[in-house]
């Protein structure tokens, strides 16, 4: 009998080894296409503003994409915002970007080449922040009319939303303001000088806005007005894009020194990463899994892209999803 003992030993030995190598191989399997070669060339990602959430995610996605795909070219390009991106996605001056559900839904409605657009992941939510001077007697949309307002870039998501807001508040962008076209590159400096309030919207929180909350002053440097429920009703009456649109609240820790433990009531609204149909299938399949599986990492600097989950990231609304994207999701269904 002593002698049969190192037998079963080893036999257990060796299958142990053997379930090792199996879960290995499992977890090498979700983590890498089937094919071994990773895709090569060069791409074009449209961002966003320096300052803002969709240019910081496409740095930190660019050097993700690296360690997957290290022959793959990322080009990353600056733009006004979400109306923009979707344009050049659809005309083929980029292949990949981030625009908001609610823009991109827009320009399905009569854009050029907007048939080809794809969806790849639903990534985050953008909240409208409006924001004004510490002191200022604005407390509401409706008491901006007669105020100096930027209002987004335009061709931005922020320049689309931001005007619907102010019809469903009863204010016409370009009669009962005097507008103003900066971003959250350049409203922060100018608010209380130039500015009376500033439209934002992006994730959470927004490095162009987090700053000012950072500076070396007794002196809180903004506050935040509250969009009520009762104008996300009437934008949900108008048109197709708006029911993109929810009401929420920006939750007390985005901007804590700021916002003193209290929510503010606001718009959210979808971010997409998309492409257009004629992408290469193998190289979005690679694309989105890079996307999923960094999403702590990059998270880690830009907090919005912790929401990035497998289980809503294919739910791209309005677009159908890409072949490539649909590969991905269905190689790592339960």
């Amino acid at each position: 009998m002593s002698k049969l003992f190192p037998r079963i030993g080893r036999r257990r030995a060796l299958q142990s080894a053997a379930v090792g190598v199996v879960a290995l191989g499992l977890l090498l399997w979700w983590l890498l296409p089937l094919e071994e070669e990773p895709p090569r060339g060069t791409i074009t990602l449209s961002t966003g503003t320096r300052a803002g959430v969709y240019y910081e995610y496409g740095e930190r996605l660019r050097k993700e994409l690296a360690e997957d795909m290290p022959e793959l070219k990322v080009e990353l390009l600056t733009s006004a915002g979400s109306q923009e991106n979707v344009a050049r996605v659809a005309t083929g001056r980029a292949d990949f970007t981030i625009a908001a559900a609610d823009a991109v839904e827009t320009y399905k409605l009569d854009g050029v080449g907007a048939d080809r657009l794809r969806g790849v992941a639903r990534l985050y939510d953008d909240y409208v922040q409006l924001v004004v001077p510490p002191d200022s007697d604005i407390r509401s949309v409706r008491d901006l009319r007669g105020k100096r307002v930027a209002i987004g870039l335009p061709d931005s998501g922020v320049r689309l939303i931001a005007s619907r807001v102010l019809k469903a508040a009863g204010i016409d962008p370009e009669k009962d303001i005097t507008a103003y076209s900066d971003g959250i590159d350049t409203g922060p400096k100018e608010l209380g000088k130039r500015l009376d309030a500033f439209f934002w919207s992006g994730g959470l929180p927004t490095d162009g806005l987090r700053k000012l909350t950072e500076a070396k002053s007794e002196a809180q440097p903004f506050r935040f007005v509250p969009i009520d429920v009762d104008l996300v009703a009437k934008l949900h009456k108008e048109r197709a894009a708006t029911r993109y649109y929810r009401a929420t609240n920006m939750p007390e820790s985005a901007y804590p020194a700021i916002q003193q433990g209290e929510a503010v009531p606001t718009i959210a609204v979808s971010n997409l990463l998309i492409t257009r149909k004629d992408m290469d299938p193998r190289l979005t399949e690679w694309l989105t899994r890079t996307v999923i599986k960094s999403r702590d990492r990059i998270g880690a600097h830009v907090h919005s892209a912790q929401l990035v989950d497998l289980r809503t990231a294919i739910y791209t609304d309005p677009l159908t999803l890409h072949e490539g994207a649909r590969r991905y999701y269905r190689s790592v269904k339960p």
